[in-house]
């Protein structure tokens, strides 16, 4: 097994810029095919391919759905992708004539570091494929490590490099529900299901399709007649608190606004009022069973991190294991000046013992969890894209990472159906890019572009409200 520090080294130019993408995540079975950036892909590989700069573009990881593939085994992969995408392919190579393209495998696509033959097959398209976990780049004296990041995520590390048939948990997610879902796709009432891709962490996939069913694949009618009658019980709620405030004797305003507005409509204000009253009762016993429930729960979840059941999440924190690789990068080799790795899918810069870590984020849509003003309704997932290419070069004041934003068309207007953007009218999420980061050469403070500003994003919480 190759470790970190045997990753490859090249002697390339010490002044050469670099171009870091990852997590394309291009080919799959049935709808995981359709590459829904591909025109965007296509003009930022025609940019590079038009610089007069001397260029690296280091694709680090993902960039291929092989585990996807389910219905072909080995090399014969390579064939189906070069059939199905033609012009990606000839555009990496036409791009390749003029830059250095590196292609580092991550664990979708391990199967490139299996099979030696993957090497001259991309080599015909100008794409150096290199079968180490991770490679290493000279940039101002210093030195720019990159690897995938999914050796440090235990459900997909790969134990034994290079053989095809070490699978790990994640392979059998993929084969078996991300493969199938691209399947199933088309038989919706929109095609939706292919986008379980973008879903993380991936402890959200029944919650998501669940949200999915509610706001796309139940029957219209039903639906807009559910809205209205959990908004009323809502209000019903709000209702039974004020009822108990009265009796109480603490605050009895409400209700007798509330009675004083219905007893002007008579007999039909009446009806109005007791109808209320019985909505009232019922929304009362269900807060007051609800109580006692809530804290059972949570005593319930306390016990259950206590023994740690659940320490086996399937999804990697996202932030821990590459800061913590960082460190024993900055202590085993004093020389590195950026960490580059993927795999999360959360573009990121932070500094970590004067190492920048820099994730490069992903191509694929995010889908941002929104809960709806209702508090019963599923949440919505609301998505967005976040396509962009980190630049790494030398800067006057050292090492300088940035993130190249590339413009998309903001897919919700299109994919979200009326009552999800009602719902999340006003929590519309507005996902920035990490600023421009500088690093120092000399270790000391880094240093941020705009005055003021902090040097990085911080790790992105994964919260309830988000992703």
């Amino acid at each position: 097994m190759t470790t970190q520090a045997d990753g490859e080294a090249h002697p390339g130019a010490d002044d050469r810029v670099y171009y870091v993408i990852s997590d394309l995540h291009i080919g799959g079975d049935e709808q995981l095919e359709d590459i829904e950036f591909r025109e965007e892909l296509l003009t930022f590989l025609e940019s590079l391919e038009e610089t007069d700069e001397d260029t690296e573009l280091v694709i680090n990881g993902d960039a291929f759905g092989l585990w996807e593939l389910t219905e072909l085994d080995g090399p014969a992969k390579f064939d189906a992708l070069v059939e199905t995408y033609p012009t990606v392919f000839e555009q990496l190579r036409a791009t390749g004539e003029t830059v250095t393209i590196t292609l580092v495998p991550g664990n979708h696509d391990h199967e490139l570091a299996a099979y030696d033959t993957y090497v001259d097959r991309f080599a015909a398209y100008n794409v150096d494929l290199v079968q180490t976990e991770s490679i290493t780049r000279p940039l101002a004296g210093r030195e720019i490590h990159f690897e995938h990041g999914h050796q440090r995520d235990p459900n997909n590390r790969i134990d034994d490099w290079g053989n095809p048939y070490d699978r790990p948990l994640g392979y059998y997610y993929n084969t078996h529900v991300t493969s199938t879902a691209g399947q199933l796709s088309d038989r919706g009432r929109f095609n939706w299901l292919k986008d379980i891709q973008a879903v993380t962490p991936t402890e959200w996939m029944p919650l998501w399709v669940l949200s999915k069913y509610v706001y796309r694949e139940m029957h219209p009618l039903l639906r807009y007649a559910l809205v209205p009658f959990l908004l009323l019980f809502n209000v019903t709620a709000l209702l039974a608190i004020l009822v108990g405030l009265d009796v109480a004797g603490v605050y009895a305003m409400p209700t007798d606004a509330v009675q004083g507005f219905l007893g002007q409509f008579g007999r039909p204000g009446t009806v109005a009022y007791l109808v209320l009253a019985v909505n009232v009762t019922l929304a009362g016993i269900l807060l007051l069973v609800a109580v006692p429930l809530y804290f059972i729960q949570q005593d319930i979840k306390r016990t259950i991190d206590r023994f740690g059941l659940f320490d086996g999440d399937v999804t990697v924190d996202a932030a821990k294991p590459y800061e913590t690789a960082a460190r024993e990068l900055a202590a085993e080799r004093p020389e590195t000046a950026v960490f580059c790795y993927g795999h999360t899918h959360r573009p990121d810069v932070t500094e970590v013992d004067g190492v920048c870590l820099v994730n490069s984020g992903t191509w694929l849509k995010r889908l941002h969890r929104r809960d709806g003003v209702t508090g019963l309704l599923p949440p919505v997932f609301y998505p967005s894209y976040q396509l962009a290419a980190v630049r790494i070069d030398a800067d006057t004041d050292g090492i300088a990472v940035e993130f190249q934003p590339i413009e998309k068309p903001n897919p919700a207007p299109e994919e979200l159906t009326l009552t999800e953007r009602l719902l999340t009218l006003g929590r519309k999420p507005d996902p920035d890019l990490p600023d421009r980061h500088v690093v120092d050469l000399d270790r000391s403070e880094p240093k941020s572009s705009v005055p003021g500003e902090t040097t990085g994003t911080g790790p992105e919480p994964v919260s309830e409200q988000q992703e």
